[in-house]
Parts: C-alpha cells; structure tokens; sequence
C-alpha cells in the first residue's frame, strides 16, 4: 500500500475514527457492514474527504450540501440527521457510508424501507406521529397546500395506515402502505461517486 504509519492514523482520525487501529482493518469492517465493495469504499472515503473541507474527520450540514443529489433535496435536513446516527451535529466516515449504504444497488428493500421511515420518524421513537408526518410532507411540497389540506391528507393517511388504532405509524404500518410503491428503484442511486 504505501502508507506510513503517521499516514494511517491521519487517514483514520480524518475519518473520524475514536479507536487506533489500521485503515486497511477499518476498511475490511466497513466492507462486512455496508453494500460497499473495497474498490467503491475507496471512491466514498475519497470523496468524504474532499467534502471534508475543514480537515476535522467529519462533514457538518455546509459540506454535506456540497453533495448536489442532497442539496437539491427538499428533505436535506432529515436526510443529513439520518445520516448522523449519534446526534452529534456531523457526520463521521462511518455514518456516512452507513447512510448511503441504504441507497447502494445492493441495498434490500427492508434497508431501504427503514431508511425512508426514519425520514418521518423525526424524534427516532420508532413511530411515526400525525405531527411527523405533517412537517416533513410540508417540507415536499412548501406553500403549495395550505396548512389545513394538508392537515387533511395527514390526518386520513393515519387513519388508513394505523391498523391498530394507537394513533400513530409503526414500522409494519409503515411498510404495509408503501407496499405498492417502487420503493427499491426509488431509493438506488447508481453510482453513488
């Protein structure tokens, strides 16, 4: 490979790495828990580290906007908390490739279907409220519906999906009314970088 030592541990603290331990072992990890092959992993922690403008090991919400696919998305902010798994306010070289590994080709639909639920499920409770629900649909289509319609298209999608009357969507819910969807098309980005 080339590296030095010193050169391992820069590549690994800028990946935001806490434990000290080779880049070709934390690529190998990263390789079993992603839909990532070694050579595409290669491409993202490039690409982590360009976007990784300030050299601090992980992307905040300015550099994560530089990806144009999330800047051009009306869900960038739920999208950029998903991807940040602890809450810290940035997202690690972990957090992110686990993040687009949901959206890699290899990816099944139960990954992917969990991945859009967590898009609604703002306060991670595993539901998904009346209240969730109206402020990401509000964040798709802005001032085109008024609040009270679209209050109304929350209220009755709640009131289909919720089987067991509590109110609120569970994951099963969930899945259950997206059932009918192309959801494994829509969420496979063909070469992610």
């Amino acid at each position: 490979m080339g590296q030095t030592r010193s050169s391992v541990l820069c590549d690994t603290t800028r990946l935001g790495l806490t434990q000290q331990r080779t880049a070709s072992q934390f690529m190998e990890d990263m390789q079993k828990r992603s839909n990532f092959t070694s050579a595409e992993l290669e491409r993202l922690k490039k690409r982590f580290m360009k976007l990784d403008s300030d050299g601090s090991g992980s992307i905040d919400r300015e550099e994560f906007l530089q990806i144009p696919q999330i800047a051009s998305n009306p869900l960038a902010s739920r999208m950029i908390a998903i991807f940040d798994e602890d809450g810290g306010g940035t997202v690690d070289f972990q957090e992110f490739v686990g993040g687009l590994s949901a959206f890699s080709s290899r990816g099944g639909r139960e990954e992917k279907l969990r991945f859009a639920f967590k898009v609604y499920d703002v306060d991670r409770d595993g539901y998904i409220s009346n209240g969730e629900l109206f402020l990401v649909l509000k964040m798709m289509v802005g001032n085109n519906l008024k609040d009270q319609q679209l209050q109304q298209i929350v209220d009755k999608t709640i009131m289909e999906g919720d089987h067991d009357r509590d109110g609120k969507l569970s994951f099963e819910e969930f899945a259950q009314m997206v059932s009918n969807t192309d959801i494994v098309k829509q969420m496979t980005l063909e070469d992610l970088f």
